[in-house]
């Protein structure tokens, strides 16, 4: 299972790094560095809590998130609102509170808030821009983590909930964006 995960992660990449580089896609470097950072954490919080080969794709997710925040340097989204950067530095300043919890299941409930908050620059942006966004790569993301999940050595709320969130996250971000393409084509803002 843990296979078939990043084997679905490295499909879903790959056209979304390539519509980055073509100028369609516009990834928020903002939403991408917290995801980077966050699933590296939850990374070493899946493999202390017992997650073995079921994490692998959650460490691959943090790499591949980290090359996209390099990308989105130059590439991406340029808009940077106030709000944005708001988001942005609660979700920095929150994420060393999982270091001093001690505990990986608080480390990964701050993580998984955190990580949903990290989501608002890229809905937002998404929102008024939904074909900058690749609704693909998202799909497949939430798909990839169902397959993380059910590949994990261990199956507890520490190594489970970050992953599901991420289901749930990616499920309601393509929902949003495929219901925007079609109201701004029928012209219902």
């Amino acid at each position: 299972m843990g296979a078939i995960a990043i084997g679905i992660g490295i499909i879903s990449y790959i056209p979304y790094l390539l519509t980055i580089l073509k100028g369609r896609t516009k990834p928020h470097a903002f939403s991408w560095l917290i995801w980077g950072i966050l699933t590296a954490i939850a990374f070493a919080a899946q493999i202390t809590g017992g997650g073995g080969v079921g994490a692998w794709v959650t460490g691959f997710t943090a790499a591949t998130s980290l090359i996209i925040v390099a990308l989105a340097l130059f590439k991406g989204e340029k808009n940077v609102t106030k709000s944005d950067w708001l988001t942005f530095v609660t979700a920095l300043l929150a994420i060393p509170l999982w270091y001093f919890t001690k505990n990986p299941l608080n480390a990964v409930i701050l993580i998984t808030i955190i990580d949903a908050l990290a989501f608002y620059p890229t809905f937002r942006k998404s929102w008024h821009r939904p074909y900058e966004e690749n609704a693909f790569t998202f799909t497949l993301s939430g798909i990839k983590f169902i397959f993380a999940t059910l590949a994990l050595e261990t199956l507890n709320i520490t190594t489970s909930l970050y992953p599901l969130s991420l289901v749930f996250m990616n499920g309601v971000f393509v929902i949003m964006i495929l219901w925007r393409r079609k109201a701004l084509k029928n012209g219902t803002h």
